[in-house]
């Protein structure tokens, strides 16, 4: 991928689906992405919430 003209203009990218927004920079991946591997159990350490 070309890299920008200006560095305000690069964006953080989801690097399975390439999704630019709602991404989560602790996990690498957009919230989508990482919902469907939580769920799986894919992330370790990642456990769904209850209360």
């Amino acid at each position: 991928m070309k890299k920008p003209k200006f560095s305000t203009r690069a964006r953080n990218r989801c690097p399975l689906c390439g999704r630019p927004r709602a991404y989560m920079r602790e996990f690498n991946m957009c919230r989508l992405c990482f919902r469907g591997l939580a769920l799986k159990g894919q992330l370790p350490g990642v456990t769904k919430s209850s209360w």
